[in-house]
């Protein structure tokens, strides 16, 4: 039987390697960081990191992103497992604990009789062979440039920001408190799922001003003209789109009371638990390109963070993907080089658990291949099929950018219901078209 090569051990190389690996297929998986060649956003050299925040969205399955975990879960999904095994209190978000999840993904990949799991850059593909690049959005340049040669279109890409993460006990409490929004009780939570830290509207301008004025990171020439994905824009620069823009975003002030004052504040800064011990937090939202010493200058002006120690510093990192709707064909197969697949954000979708899912898909179809048999798409109506046929087809090539799973992909109903049932409905009719296709 032959062996499936996967390119890249992070979610969505991890999640192709067990699908394949569970259906009996033989599977080498290659991860050039613990051959020693970092990213400029990776810390460890562990499978499936998580570079960017800790959490993996809304858990309510009448969310899309809800739908898409549970579909995930019905499919047997390693990532999913090991963000259930290790899940933290985030109203209501399904939110991990970064390094144990990680750790429980790479003992199970490295305990899996069918995977290898090899510490190698890969930088040119064979012509031969059965492939998937999951290099993600950091893929090294000398596997993009080959990349680039194979399709024969230049690469697409954005930027992506990462948040600061704060130490809990540098925290004023006398100023913060702990209160999920509308004290929601999302998945190990208790509906206190949050630190939240309040301004008025003369601190929320200042803060604004601070903001705007602190130095940036400097771009390199080749940087310059590559676009920022929305759905994760660094604050600055919502800020420099109109100075109420946070107040309507990531510091919103709906659904929470000050304890210490029983007001509702002008603007609130959010923080989330980041480990399973809970003495890191990461600031919500708060993506930034701000430098290091502006960071600490700049945050450390919001009430209650006066003091407050970093872990982490928040950072920027350039993202690739391809041109999916004219490179790929219907199980993810690059049209001229049917061997090779893709999966994960290089593919063009947005967030961990939609690279995932693209994942979890493309080890499917290989496997499928490689047993020579047939495996259809998932349903249209379903969040993994409504995210694939987007990726693969409906999506505009010319205009192609990155994309988290929604319902507007998904097929509508000729009647007309309010946005809740709707919502409700979507969830429930995948489901049932899932466990047809399973």
């Amino acid at each position: 039987m032959d062996t499936l090569n996967i390119i890249g051990a992070g979610l969505a190389g991890s999640e192709a390697a067990w699908q394949a690996a569970e259906q009996g297929i033989k599977v080498n998986l290659y991860e050039m960081r613990s051959a020693g060649a970092m990213t400029a956003a990776h810390r460890t050299s562990t499978p499936a990191e998580l570079v960017c925040s800790n959490s993996f969205r809304n858990d309510d399955v009448t969310s899309a992103i809800g739908l898409l975990h549970e579909e995930l879960r019905k499919c047997k999904s390693l990532i999913l497992r090991a963000a259930d095994n290790n899940k933290l209190p985030a109203g209501s978000a399904l939110a991990v604990d970064r390094d144990l999840f990680a750790l429980e993904v790479e003992q199970a990949l490295k305990s899996h009789p069918n995977i290898n799991l090899i510490s190698q850059e890969i930088t040119e593909i064979p012509t031969t062979g059965n492939w998937i690049i999951a290099t993600g959005p950091l893929t090294s340049d000398s596997l993009t440039k080959q990349i680039i040669e194979m399709t024969g279109v230049d690469k697409l890409a954005f930027f992506d920001a990462i948040a600061p993460i704060i130490y809990k006990d540098s925290i004023d409490f006398s100023i913060c408190w702990f209160q999920s929004r509308y004290d929601k009780i999302g998945p190990g939570g208790t509906g206190k799922d949050y630190i939240n830290c309040p301004l008025n509207e003369e601190q929320y301008y200042n803060f604004v001003d601070a903001l705007l004025e602190g130095e940036k990171t400097e771009f390199k020439e080749w940087e310059k003209n590559t676009p920022y994905f929305n759905g994760c824009l660094p604050i600055e620069v919502m800020a420099e789109r109109g100075r109420d823009t946070l107040r309507f975003g990531p510091m919103k002030p709906v659904g929470l009371t000050n304890p210490h004052t029983n007001e509702r504040a002008y603007a609130v800064v959010q923080l989330r638990q980041d480990n399973k011990i809970g003495s890191l937090f990461n600031i919500v939202g708060f993506q930034t390109k701000l430098k290091y010493k502006d960071q600490q200058k700049v945050l450390t002006t919001i009430p209650g963070l006066e003091k407050a120690e970093f872990a982490r510093f928040g950072g920027l990192h350039r993202n690739t993907f391809i041109n999916s709707p004219a490179l790929l064909g219907g199980t993810l197969e690059l049209k001229s080089r049917p061997n090779i697949r893709f999966a994960g954000q290089i593919t063009g979708v947005e967030g961990y658990v939609e690279s995932a899912s693209i994942g979890l898909l493309a080890g499917k179809f290989a496997a499928a291949e490689i047993l020579k048999l047939k495996q259809a798409p998932p349903p249209l109506e379903t969040a993994l099929g409504a995210l694939l046929y987007h990726i693969t087809y409906s999506a505009e090539e010319s205009t192609f950018q990155p994309m988290n799973i929604n319902f507007g992909l998904f097929p509508k109903f000729e009647k007309r219901y309010t946005k809740k049932d709707k919502y409700a409905l979507y969830s429930k009719r995948a489901l049932e078209k899932l466990d047809g296709w399973l």
